[in-house]
């Protein structure tokens, strides 16, 4: 069985993360989704909130095309998780240029830790290439739209979170 791991912080869930986990479906017989626990980043969702906008999510997600995802929450090392869940392959999303010269020092990394576990890389959809959640947040807590980078469960708790400030 062909499992991946698809790891982040989804703070929130853009329609980003959503392009890359659809596309690495097709790749995987069972695609894991890594929600790490990552304090330093200080997130405006709390893990329990991430993983259940993301379990919501990916309930549409297969739906629509099928295949298995499970959530999973994880705070050790990427390539710890990856064997915790057995995963042959950890699946990583693509933006930018600066995006990949640190993913290719994770790569050298994880590969010196585990050689057995591959690394691939999936290109953001020339659509979602400029979505972060960093600058979703920042367009949110400014009062801006984000419609365009969100899904709409998503978007209203954004809204309900910056509605608490």
């Amino acid at each position: 069985m062909r499992i991946g791991l698809y790891p982040g912080t989804f703070d929130p869930v853009t329609l980003g993360h959503i392009d890359i986990i659809e596309r690495a479906l097709a790749l995987v017989d069972r695609l894991v989704i890594g929600v790490a626990i990552n304090r330093d980043k200080g997130p405006l969702f709390t893990l329990e909130q991430r993983v259940a906008m993301l379990k919501a999510e990916c309930g549409a997600i297969t739906a629509r095309c099928g295949g298995e995802i499970v959530v999973h929450p994880f705070e050790n090392l990427l390539i710890d998780c990856a064997r915790d869940v057995g995963a042959n392959v950890i699946i990583r999303g693509l933006r930018a240029v600066a995006d990949f010269e640190y993913e290719f020092q994770m790569v050298g990394m994880n590969r010196a830790l585990d050689p057995q576990i591959e690394t691939v890389f999936l290109m953001a959809d020339a659509r979602r290439q400029a979505i972060a959640s960093k600058l979703v947040k920042e367009i949110a807590r400014l009062g801006g739209d984000v419609s365009k980078f969100v899904t709409p469960a998503v978007r209203e708790a954004i809204s309900q979170a910056y509605s608490k400030d």
